[in-house]
């Protein structure tokens, strides 16, 4: 990475307040070009606390727009950070209400030319594309990276149907602790403890609304904008990474705007839920600010920048690589489309009873010789498959890595071969290099002794040694079989054939590999287990699936003179925040980030996970940041209603020379039986030794749909 030191402007930073149209103000921070001429705004809008918690980050980019001419603007949504007010839901009306009058109150300062962009990664790329679908006159182009347009499935909440455990409660708990936060008394002098009653006073935990709509319901379509792609006139440029669970957001956005004419350029790197210039892992990075800088120059200032001009959608393509929670970089090659869906897609279906070998549950299922199949050339006769049970241990999944890599060290999947011998696998040897991007899809026969059950699915790349890597993976719930919207319980004892999708890849296949689909009836903690779901049966001979394959070594490599075109510059950033860190470089300073136990007596399994988002910290304008958090998930091997989370956060702000000290607990648990989810939340606050606010929030949830 290159440090940038000199720009064409030079930059002021002003704080102060965003008035909203009842009274309300939201705090902001603006980094300014230093000049007499108006200029473009550039808003990023997040809960996350500009004066402390996404400061290092605001750093590295908002003082790179101000220096090529825009007003680079950071605020607080309300209830956050040093805004006045009370917190909401994710991406409530008043969220969005506020947004809109904040694009237009900068629009109409005397500095600004008018004209608005927006950008963010997760929270402030998904509000960007729902206030773009507001249509605010001002708002002409946006930056989403990491976001979704799907709030109900693919966000944090559910993914195929089924209510997911790890990020379901880790991020309820994450947005628990966020806004039972002070403000800072720097800003708000010897009021900050009646704005902070205020706040504690009138907040709801997310948790218990999520978990009360299981199914996508008009909740979850507030706030989607893939009900109607039309409302969005702003030009989009949509980022992600293979790494990243939003990723199947770029592939939409490019598909379904660009079909309405809509301006939309799609990049799709090796990266996790992160932006692409930080060094972060994985790499390779790329010069994001420059490429957005295009962006921005095209569509906020009339510049032609032959941005439009790029293909479609670039993106990345992983070579095979050996399992591992963490890379410096993924080895590999950019790729260009020019549309999306792309016809150098050719769509390969596989009938599973074409695998040369299966394993079942351990057992190696073998030839009429005795020969193990697995390691046979000769394919399997039809005739030798029939039906197969499916019927995992609940704690399958322990290799699943985090569902939110963020680039720390025991983020990604690990090897795979532990889960696949809990599962079902379907082995493919591959005889050509062989090439996907896109989404995988499957269609299985299954029979369901119960109404209730899940299946998990997931690609794994098995090297020769038997490593196995993870290439990507999909869930459906067997009630959301005829549509995330409905409830439709299986027929029990009956077959049902059901579609499944997996998440995009962009994956190399080599010669001398194989591909593996591996079907399991559990996935923790990923899919909360449903009660009556332990397992189904499965007519293999009425099982297949569907590749996206971009070239087959054989057949020729029709892309690749178009993919020659697809360079990005090394990352520039500007001088970083000088923030100090003085838990860095002791040992045994932190516990382990992710950490599994088993107890065999009580056959019972847990894994925690330390999220690492930054420990201690000591900002240059004195503020001292503690921050502590830890998960934890347990479930029993045989019972699907063991299931139990817990969420523990500690977190201090403190600034000596103005005698400031804050700090607060918060705590989150669920457990389940057959009938209920049971929720409790539990906030205490503290001014110095003195405690000053506790309250529990404990709710029965009844299981509808999960």
């Amino acid at each position: 990475m290159r440090i940038q030191t000199k720009f064409p402007y030079e930059v002021k930073v002003n704080e102060g307040w965003v008035p909203l149209s009842d009274g309300t103000q939201l705090w902001m921070k603006a980094w300014m070009p230093v000049t007499t001429e108006k200029v473009p705004v550039i808003l990023e809008y997040l809960p996350y606390r500009a004066g402390d918690w996404t400061a290092p980050r605001d750093h590295e980019r908002h003082p790179y727009y101000a220096g090529h001419g825009y007003a680079s603007v950071r605020v607080d949504i309300r209830g956050h950070g040093n805004s006045e007010g009370v917190p909401g839901d994710e991406y409530s009306e008043q969220e969005h209400a506020d947004g809109v009058e904040v694009i237009n109150w900068l629009a109409a300062q005397p500095w600004s030319t008018g004209k608005v962009g927006m950008f963010g990664i997760s929270w402030g790329g998904f509000n960007s594309l729902q206030l773009a679908a507001l249509r605010p006159e001002p708002l002409k182009a946006i930056v989403t990276t990491c976001s979704t347009d799907d709030r109900y499935d693919n966000d944090v909440h559910y993914f195929g149907g089924s209510m997911l455990a790890v990020d379901m409660h880790a991020w309820a708990a994450t947005m628990l602790a966020f806004e039972s936060r002070p403000p800072d008394k720097r800003v708000w002098g010897d009021k900050w403890r009646d704005q902070w009653l205020y706040r504690l006073e009138r907040m709801d935990p997310y948790l218990n609304t999520w978990m009360k709509h299981q199914v996508r319901d008009e909740y979850w379509k507030h706030g989607s904008v893939c009900e109607d792609y039309s409302q969005i006139n702003a030009a989009v440029m949509a980022v992600g990474g293979w790494n990243d669970p939003y990723r199947d957001t770029v592939l939409r956005l490019v598909k379904n705007l660009s079909s309405l004419g809509k301006n939309v350029r799609g990049i799709l790197g090796p990266w996790a839920h992160q932006y692409p210039d930080r060094d972060l892992k994985p790499g390779p990075h790329i010069d994001f600010l420059g490429e957005t800088l295009r962006w921005w120059d095209k569509w906020l200032k009339d510049e032609e920048t032959g941005v439009m001009n790029d293909p479609l959608l670039r993106t990345w393509i992983t070579d095979p690589i050996p399992p591992s929670s963490v890379y410096e970089e993924l080895p590999g090659r950019w790729v260009a489309e020019e549309s999306w869906p792309s016809p150098n897609i050719t769509p390969t279906t596989w009938k599973l009873t074409d695998a040369k070998g299966y394993s079942v549950e351990n057992e190696r299922c073998c030839g009429e010789a005795g020969e193990c199949i697995e390691e046979d050339s000769a394919a399997v006769p039809n005739d030798s498959w029939g039906v197969l049970s499916v019927n995992s241990p609940q704690d399958t999944g322990q290799n699943a890595g985090r569902y939110f890599p963020f680039g720390n060290d025991a983020d990604l999947p690990t090897d795979q071969r532990a889960d696949d011998g809990r599962s079902v696998t379907f082995d493919f040897p591959v005889e050509q290099p062989l090439e996907i991007l896109g989404n995988a899809e499957l269609k299985l026969r299954i029979q369901s002794g119960t109404p209730k059950g899940q299946v998990y699915v997931r690609l794994v790349d098995v090297a020769p040694d038997g490593a196995a890597t993870l290439v990507t993976r999909g869930n459906l719930n067997f009630s959301a079989r005829e549509g995330r919207d409905k409830r439709v319980l299986m027929p029990a004892g009956e077959w049902a054939d059901v579609h499944l999708q997996l998440t995009g890849a962009g994956y190399h296949f080599a010669q001398g590999h194989r591909v593996r689909v591996s079907i399991s009836s559990a996935y923790w903690p990923w899919i909360w287990p449903q009660p009556g779901g332990e397992g189904f049966k499965l007519d293999v001979g009425a099982c297949e699936i569907t590749l996206p394959v971009r070239w087959i070594a054989s057949e020729g490599v029709p892309a690749r003179q178009l993919d020659e075109s697809v360079t990005f510059g090394e990352p520039v950033q500007p001088p970083g925040l000088p923030v100090k860190y003085p838990q860095e470089g002791k040992a045994g300073s932190r516990r382990p980030e992710r950490l599994t136990t088993t107890d065999v007596v009580a056959q019972e399994t847990m894994l925690q996970v330390d999220p690492a988002y930054g420990g201690t910290r000591v900002y240059p304008d004195g503020l001292h940041f503690d921050e502590d958090s830890v998960e934890r998930y347990w479930i029993k091997w045989d019972d699907p209603t063991s299931a139990r989370t817990e969420s523990i956060w500690r977190v201090g702000l403190s600034r000596p020379d103005m005698d400031w000290d804050a700090r607060l607990e918060a705590d989150t648990w669920i457990s389940c039986d057959e009938e209920n989810f049971y929720t409790k939340s539990s906030v205490t606050c503290y001014e110095g030794a003195e405690e000053i606010f506790a309250r529990t929030w404990e709710e029965t949830i009844p299981r509808y749909a999960s």
